[in-house]
């Protein structure tokens, strides 16, 4: 059985075992087409997500972490210079009306679930669980995916309902911003 929780600082040897196996610098390209993350996060970075609330994890039956995804306002991600130019692009987007901004909308991800794990429905689990937290604070939820990791995006916009609000280039990357309503529960 799987269950899903806020993160805690116990959690750190787990998520960073798993994000160094997923990690698009320690695969191969065959490993890569199967999904990635991207964002190397250190134990201190993780550990002021966690102070935050915004550190969600899934366990198996022996407690071992099997998946995470992350979430945080603006002011936590500025330290990632990405996270800076999507900003910088908010005064051109809106979803069905309402503008976009740093104050109704936080960034979500990375996510990462062991390969043992996926397709089961544990991303929506996970999901739910971020949801329910941080619709506490904020109405829309924004994020982007490396146009080459069709895995992530088909996830996303088919299992969970994002919607595609932006297409950017960064770093040499080709990028595709998605928006979330956070009033629209994933589980079925």
């Amino acid at each position: 059985m799987i269950k899903t929780r806020i993160g805690h600082k116990s959690d750190i040897p787990g998520i960073l075992s798993l994000q160094e196996k997923y990690l698009y610098k320690n695969l191969n390209a065959l490993e890569r087409q199967k999904g990635f993350v991207t964002t190397p996060f250190t134990r201190s970075q993780i550990e002021d997500i966690i102070k935050q609330n915004g550190l969600f994890v899934a366990e198996n039956a022996n407690d071992t972490i099997v998946a995470y995804a992350f979430a945080g306002s603006w002011k936590y991600f500025e330290q990632w210079e990405i996270f800076n130019f999507m900003v910088s692009r908010f005064p051109k987007l809106s979803f069905h009306g309402t503008p976009i901004t740093t104050t109704n909308s936080f960034q979500y991800g990375p996510v990462c679930i062991d390969e043992k794990h996926r397709g089961k429905g544990l991303l929506n689990q996970l999901f739910e669980e971020m949801r329910i937290e941080f619709l506490k604070k904020y109405p829309l939820s924004i994020t982007f995916i490396n146009k080459i990791n069709v895995i992530s995006e088909k996830a996303h916009t088919r299992k969970l309902g994002w919607e595609k609000i932006d297409e950017f280039k960064f770093n040499n990357n080709t990028y595709i911003g998605l928006v979330f309503d956070m009033n629209k529960s994933v589980l079925k």
